[in-house]
Formats: C-alpha cells, structure tokens, sequence
C-alpha cells in the first residue's frame, strides 16, 4: 500500500483502500485481537474481516458462539462506517443467525454501505464460512459524527 498525497486519515492508497494510518486505527481493536478477528480490507464503504472459530469461541453445544460471530460482524461495521474518515458510532444491528459455524471454521465477514448521509448511514454485513455457507447477517445503522478520524 503506498499513501495518497493527500497524507491526512482519510486519504486513499494507490489501490483505493484507506490510508495505512487510518487502516491502523481501525485494526487496532483490542477486543477484536482478544478473538482471534483479523481486519484484512477497508476501503471507503466496504470491509472485510476473518476470524477462525478457536475451541474457547463455541457455546455450549458445541458450534460458534452468536457473541463471537456477532463480534466479528461488528467489527467489519465499525471498520465500513469509518472508512470515510470520520468517526461513526452505532445505532442499531439487528443479526440474523443462518447457519451455525463449527470449530475450525474460517468465517469472513464483508460490509457494503447501503445508504449514506451527512448524519446517517446503513450497513449490510455477511459472515460465511470458507465452504461459501451464509453463517450470519447483519442490517447496521450508524451515526455519523463530524469528528474526523485524525483528530480522534
């Protein structure tokens, strides 16, 4: 990745991902490094996330937790709604559970901005696992503040 000139938390790279600075803020998620989530892309309104589905992230039957695969698609929320550089914080996610993900899973996760307004926006996000099955998805709606992210 090489920065824009631009140089400041919004800018692009060549490739038209966020900047490198901005990237790492966004990646820079405690809980999401606690689970294992690993944010791969972002790029002004869209994300994409992984997470492999570790013995401590199951639930008691024995398939995907819904809080760790909840996490993983609030993870990519969080990365698509601030990838126009201002800071987003969330309204609403509403999650529907498709299909349960097992252990050793690879579940990734993709974001695209549906709508987007000065105050507003709205997020679909899937998770599927590595065989292509839909595991989870999400509507997401965000607040958009008009702190910018390198000011943050």
């Amino acid at each position: 990745m090489h920065e824009a000139a631009a140089g400041d938390g919004s800018s692009l790279d060549d490739d038209g991902d966020v900047a490198p600075g901005l990237f790492r803020q966004l990646a820079a998620d405690p809980l999401a490094g606690h689970l294992g989530i690993t944010l791969e892309q972002v790029r002004p309104g869209y994300a994409r996330a992984a997470m492999t589905v570790r013995p401590e992230l199951l639930n008691a039957v024995g398939t995907a937790h819904g809080g760790a695969t909840m996490a993983l698609l609030d993870v990519v929320h969080a990365a698509v709604s601030n990838s126009h550089g201002t800071v987003a914080v969330a309204q609403d996610v509403h999650t529907e559970f498709l299909s349960p993900g097992s252990a050793g899973d690879r579940l990734v996760a993709e974001g695209v901005e549906l709508h987007r307004s000065s105050r507003t926006a709205v997020y679909r996000i899937e998770a599927r696992a590595q065989d292509g099955r839909l595991v989870a998805t999400a509507l997401a709606r965000v607040f958009r503040t008009e702190r910018r992210w390198d000011a943050a």
